[in-house]
């Protein structure tokens, strides 16, 4: 062999090797590529049965603007991207998601593929997980205001191209998954204490009292140690007393009787350490049913924006109270009484624009209708003991002026005013957010209610107690004091002060919550809501 002939046999050996495994590479991209487009070209997507999904044609949209290009997988297989994300979506329960909502299952199955027509199927599968699974994380899984007509909150996740084109330019999947859950200590706490329940749950909960005659404070009783261990369980009875108080044996002792009353905090009953019917019943509430409970609420703090302003009120229909927080700190709570189980107030936002001291109380129509005629019929006098004038056009009449046995509640033609002063419907005060609903926060002649733990009784307005002080904390930027706002309503006429800076009013439901202190707090479903949403989610409660 001579040597021109061995140095040609060297250079292609030399070609091979230097330029054969690329040449490998792209036929493989381009068949994976191909393989790509020809599922969304004829259809078959990611092999799931919902190809026509809204979401699933801006998956095919996506990739057609980007020339077919993976974001998962590459010719050797699935990615560390990929296999991040299936990471992720199998722990979804974490986040109170179920992962094969994601086809977490179906991931599992092909995550390990390496031939271009199932990777292409499964880069396909995975852009749909994630923009399904960033919109639940996102705004939640289910329109609000499809489970319940009263919930006028909707809220917006990421967009399915925008998702994807970061996760495209991203090499921290996890880092992206994380931005889009809610970005709050509430969402973040109550996330934690359901893991940690779970985990209780699965260790066999925290017991049950036997049922009995109502527990007073100092009495005797054979269930006293059972309750005092549901109290060290649920950790009501730190466990640097417990001993002091399992001295007292079947004595209800002063320890135990500061447990209860500590659960009773938690759970918004009536704080006197007394085990009556209500109580009793929260405490053999199972456990089981309190993480379904909080998995309700995740859903819902999914619902709520991060930012719900520099200062604003919050209140909370299931705990009947109200907050105003500035700068991410309480600077004020008070009980509200709120609408009836026929007249629940919404779930809505808006801001509080301007506050009227000593207000008139024009009575809506329904009210007048429906309440106030019948009683006219009876006593022609009863609403000008009410100081309630009756108007037709601007012209006050006299009542005893109208045969009110014949006016139809169908026709009413007049219009009810009630005056400012102390029967007045609204007290004197009422704080201005102008919404649909004509729901607003204000005063209340009826002083008597705030003092009961359930506190459900208006017409669908929020009434708050010490409403001088609410006025106070929220125009204190503006000058007044607490004697200012008290010398307005002492002077007996309406004034509108108008909030220079309007403040967001936030009326929510939340039945489950965890303070910054870790103590967990569940409350009554009042309205139902929890059994709606949890039927909407899928889960049994």
């Amino acid at each position: 062999m001579g040597l021109g002939h061995l140095n040609r046999i060297i250079i292609t050996v030399l070609f091979m090797v230097l330029f054969a495994a690329p040449l490998t590479v792209d036929a493989s991209a381009a068949s994976l590529r191909e393989a790509i487009q020809t599922r969304i070209d004829t259809g078959a997507g990611g092999g799931l049965g919902d190809d026509d999904d809204e979401r699933m044609l801006r998956v095919h949209d996506f990739y057609r603007e980007r020339n077919f290009e993976p974001v998962w997988t590459s010719e050797g297989g699935a990615t560390k991207k990929a296999r991040t994300l299936a990471t992720l979506l199998n722990s979804a329960t974490e986040e109170a998601l179920h992962p094969n909502t994601y086809r977490a299952d179906v991931l599992n199955d092909l995550i390990s593929a390496s031939d271009s027509e199932t990777l292409s199927g499964l880069e396909l599968i995975l852009s749909k997980a994630l923009i399904d699974y960033g919109r639940d994380l996102g705004s939640g899984t289910v329109v609000p205001n499809r489970v319940n007509k009263d919930v006028f909150v909707f809220p917006k996740g990421p967009t399915p191209e925008g998702l994807l084109a970061r996760a495209a330019a991203s090499d921290d999947i996890a880092g992206l998954v994380a931005t889009l859950k809610p970005q709050t200590p509430n969402y973040a706490r109550l996330r934690a204490k359901l893991s940690e329940y779970r985990a209780w749950a699965a260790r066999g909960g925290w017991g049950t009292v036997p049922a009995g005659p109502t527990l007073k404070p100092g009495m005797e009783q054979d269930r006293v140690p059972a309750l005092r261990q549901r109290m060290i369980a649920g950790r009501d009875l730190p466990t640097e007393k417990s001993a002091g108080s399992k001295a007292a044996g079947t004595t209800y002792d002063p320890v135990l009787v500061e447990a209860v009353k500590h659960f009773q905090y938690r759970h918004g009953i009536d704080q006197d350490g007394v085990v009556g019917p209500a109580t009793l019943a929260s405490i053999n509430t199972p456990i089981e049913n309190r993480v379904r409970q909080m998995e309700v609420n995740m859903e819902r703090r999914r619902w709520m924006e991060d930012d719900l302003g520099r200062r604003y009120i919050f209140v909370n229909l299931a705990d009947q109270f109200l907050k105003v927080v500035i700068k991410g700190k309480t600077v004020h709570t008070a009980r509200t009484v709120v609408g009836k189980t026929y007249h629940s107030t919404p779930v809505f936002s808006k801001k509080m624009k301007y506050i009227v001291i000593n207000p008139y109380w024009n009575v809506p129509s329904s009210i007048a209708r429906k309440e106030y005629l019948p009683k006219l019929r009876r006593d022609a006098g009863y609403l000008l003991r009410q100081n309630i004038h009756v108007l037709r056009g601007g012209s006050r009449i006299d009542p005893y002026s109208v045969n009110w046995s014949s006016v139809s509640s169908a026709a009413f033609p007049f219009r009810l005013r009630q005056e400012p002063g102390g029967k007045n419907a609204l007290g004197r005060i009422k704080f201005m957010f102008p919404n649909r609903f004509n729901v607003y926060i204000h005063d209340t002649p009826s002083k008597s209610l705030f003092s009961k733990s359930k506190r459900v009784f208006s017409h669908g307005c929020v009434r708050v107690e010490n409403p001088p002080q609410l006025a106070e904390v929220l125009l204190k930027e503006q000058g007044w004091t607490l004697n200012k706002v008290k010398n307005a309503i002492a002077a007996r006429k309406k004034r509108i002060v108008n909030l220079k800076d309007p403040i967001p009013v936030h009326i929510t439901y939340l039945t489950a919550w965890v303070n910054k202190d870790g103590s967990t707090h569940f409350r009554e479903d009042v309205y139902g809501r929890d059994k709606r949403l949890a039927a909407a989610l899928g889960l049994a409660l």
